[in-house]
Formats: structure tokens, C-alpha cells, sequence
């Protein structure tokens, strides 16, 4: 697994900041060849690959040594990215403009973009908009959501926040990411809450770093 420092500090849009924006030319080369990438989000360090290739999507199984029968979650760009993987009902999509972007995955119908291998053969489909610019920068330069996972092994509590604890979670195994972007650790946080709008009720799956006043918006609908 290559690592690639990055900080975060810098500005991409100066010379100085060249690291950041080489940095994300990288990932998306090697995503556009169908490879793995290890980047941070607004939660913790996620595994991804192009959310449409199912032989990439193959390869995230095999890295996290994850069944088959475990659905993976779906990061977009915006409501737009959202809408063509998923059937968003219109009710709905002022809220999920409330909510996002942030830490809240939400469930919803997917379409046929989404290779069944993602959703483990479920008609549904786990979707966000992160809060996290580099996250933000990756996807606008790549064209194609991304599958998020948390970057440790299936069953393993690993800090997936803390980037040391990563990169040492995956260094004795066979089956290892392509790329990780490092940006040193990140606050210590939960996974995103899980909402279930696939069906007339919301439903909370997850409690995740959620405010209160985030729920009560999940939940009015």
C-alpha cells in the first residue's frame, strides 16, 4: 500500500500546496484503473473504489475480509450524484438538504448504476454526502461516487480515525489497499448515523454523531 502525506494545511490552489492537489491527481488514477483507496472523511478513514465497478467493489470484500451478505454504504458529491443512484422521493429532498453534507448515511431505493454487489443483492442502497473537502475535491475530480467502509477489517474495532492504527491494521495482510491518502489522524469519532427512509417511516439503523436537533429533522417526515 502506498502512502501519500497530505496536509491539509496547505493551500491546493497555490504552489505551495501542490502535495494536496498531486496528491488527489494520484487517487484518481489509481480509481480509474479499478484500484483501492484509503481516504478521510468527516468521520473516519473510509476504504473506497468507483461505487459502479463491480470488480472493484470485489476487491473492497476481499480487503476487509467482509461477507458477501454485508451491504456497503455509498459516499456522492451532492443532491444531484444522490438522485441518479437512488430513487429520492420529492417530500424527502428538502430534508436530505438539511442533513447533508454530514455525518448521516441514509437508506433509499437504488438504482441500476449501483451493481447489486454493494447492496449484497438488496434492493437498497446506504448513501452520504460527507462534510470533508478533500473527500469533496477527490469525487468532483474522479466523476464517480465512492464506496465507504470503514478502513479496518470486518469484526475488528481498529481507531479507524487514527491513521497509524490504519496503516499498522493493514500492513500483514495479503489482500491490501492501493493507495492511502494521510492526513494524520482525524477527531475521534463514530461511524455516521444510519436512517432508513426505504419504506414509509423513517427508521434509525445507527446512532452516530448525531445532534438532536438532527433527529428531530430525521424523524418529521
Amino acid at each position: 500500500m502506498k502512502i501519500i502525506k497530505v496536509n491539509l494545511l496547505l493551500n491546493p490552489d497555490r504552489s505551495v500546496g501542490a502535495d494536496y492537489t498531486d496528491a488527489i491527481r494520484e487517487a484518481v488514477k489509481v480509481l480509474k484503473e479499478g484500484g483501492t483507496v484509503i481516504y478521510p472523511t468527516d468521520t473516519i478513514y473510509g476504504i473506497g473504489c468507483n461505487a459502479t465497478d463491480f470488480k472493484a467493489v470485489e476487491t473492497i470484500y476481499r480487503i476487509k475480509d467482509r461477507p458477501l451478505e454485508k451491504p456497503l454504504s455509498v459516499i456522492a458529491r451532492n443532491m444531484q450524484w444522490i438522485k441518479e443512484l437512488a430513487f429520492v422521493p420529492p417530500k424527502l429532498e428538502p430534508i436530505l438538504e438539511q442533513l447533508w453534507p454530514g455525518a448521516i448515511t441514509v437508506i433509499l431505493p437504488k438504482r441500476d448504476v449501483i451493481p447489486s454487489i454493494v447492496t449484497a443483492g438488496e434492493p437498497n442502497v446506504g448513501l452520504r454526502i460527507p462534510d470533508f473537502e478533500l473527500t469533496d475535491k477527490l469525487m468532483a475530480k474522479f466523476g464517480y461516487p465512492l464506496i465507504s467502509t470503514s478502513a479496518n477489517m470486518a469484526g475488528e474495532d481498529t481507531a479507524a480515525w487514527n491513521s497509524n492504527a490504519v496503516i499498522e491494521d493493514f500492513k500483514p495482510r495479503m489482500w491490501q489497499p492501493d493507495l492511502m491518502l494521510d492526513v494524520g489522524n482525524l477527531q475521534p469519532s463514530l461511524a455516521s448515523t444510519i436512517i432508513d427512509y426505504s419504506s414509509v417511516k423513517p427508521k434509525i439503523v445507527r446512532i452516530g454523531p448525531v445532534k438532536p436537533k438532527q433527529l428531530e429533522t430525521i424523524l418529521k417526515l
